[in-house]
């Protein structure tokens, strides 16, 4: 089962093809990984996943989506971070990590405290977009970043992305999906700039592209970089499928070395489909320039995510709510195929005689 074999990305080989998705877990203070962190993604490297891709880490402190993001703008972040990607390695798994900055999506309570902005008067601050448009009808509106604020973002991404790689991360993966900054200058819904950053869809996707080679400038030539976007927005007159195809093109230009496929985000309430790999149709579209893909949305069985990958629409599956479901899920069905994806110590786990388990 292709699923489960070993894949290369540059000088790295995965034991899989399966990509933990970089899901926030908002559970950091002052953006210092913690050990919820650690057996977190401890869990999903035992358990078997080819790349442990650890959730948006804001290059700048207003950048973060709330205040209990992950972030990796100074050194005690950097080594917090360290001994995850660490015990990651120790268990035969990649590591890698998204850098992101929220934009206007930044400055919100945690998910389960409702997801609001926070009060200037609480601690929350003025966000920054490419366009004064607020995310939320009533939510203040965001700073529009003039050209010094791009330059800085820019440069925090590379710092970032060089405090990843001495962390001891073996992938970079900028996020440019679900509405947070890069997406913004992407998309003409959120992006109503007339200077070189807006406009066109060449003028929009300078921001990304300059950051990858701002990154490219800061780290060894031999670490891999990943892009996650929004490969449309599902909304008329927002970012679309052909724009997707453009950005692929370049960014192959640019040295990206794999694109992480996803969908939406660039304004609230708009329904997604419900529907098995739905942003497979955008891997496909992807993969017409030659770059490597990943896709993630509601994959849930091995036998469609192995057939995807045959089929040659993907070459990796990204799984977000099936290991949060369960940690396990590589090992548990790589073995059932001949796969072995467990440690040592798990042996007895696996070693039962005849069908007991079931």
């Amino acid at each position: 089962m292709k699923l489960f074999e070993k894949a290369s990305i540059k000088n790295l080989n995965s034991k899989n093809r399966i990509m933990m998705s970089p899901m926030a877990m908002y559970s950091a203070k002052d953006g210092l990984a913690n050990d919820f962190h650690f057996v977190h993604y401890g869990s999903r490297a035992v358990g078997g996943a080819g790349i442990i891709m650890v959730e948006a880490t804001a290059v700048e402190k207003i950048g973060m989506i709330t205040p209990s993001d992950l972030g990796l703008y100074n050194m005690r972040q950097m080594r917090a971070l360290s001994r995850i990607a660490s015990f990651i390695r120790q268990n035969d798994s990649i590591a890698g990590i998204q850098l992101a900055h929220a934009g206007r999506k930044a400055g919100t309570h945690v998910p389960w405290e409702g997801f609001g902005r926070i009060p200037l008067k609480s601690g929350g601050w003025i966000p920054v977009a490419p366009s004064p448009i607020p995310y939320v009808k009533g939510w203040p509106k965001p700073k529009e970043l003039d050209l010094k604020g791009i330059d800085r973002i820019k440069g925090r991404f590379a710092y970032s992305a060089k405090l990843a790689v001495e962390a001891g991360f073996q992938i970079i993966e900028i996020h440019a999906a679900h509405g947070y900054l890069i997406h913004e200058f992407l998309s003409p819904v959120t992006n109503k700039r007339n200077d070189r950053y807006g406009g066109d869809i060449e003028n929009r996707s300078r921001l990304l592209l300059e950051i990858i080679d701002e990154i490219k400038g800061k780290i060894q030539e031999d670490i891999p970089i990943f892009v996650r976007i929004s490969g449309v927005d599902f909304l008329e007159g927002g970012w679309g499928i052909e724009d997707t195809l453009y950005l692929a093109g370049e960014m192959k230009k640019h040295g990206v070395d794999l694109v992480d496929c996803s969908s939406g985000g660039i304004v609230p309430d708009v329904k997604l489909p419900e529907k098995e790999g739905y942003n497979v149709f955008i891997s496909e579209v992807v993969k017409k320039t030659g770059i490597m893909t990943s896709v993630v949305g509601y994959i849930f069985n091995e036998k469609f995510a192995n057939s995807i990958i045959e089929r040659g629409k993907t070459d990796f599956v990204t799984m977000g709510r099936l290991l949060l479901r369960d940690p396990y899920w590589p090992a548990r069905k790589g073995f059932q195929y001949g796969y072995r994806f467990y440690p040592v110590q798990y042996e007895r786990g696996f070693n039962v005689p005849g069908n007991l388990y079931e």
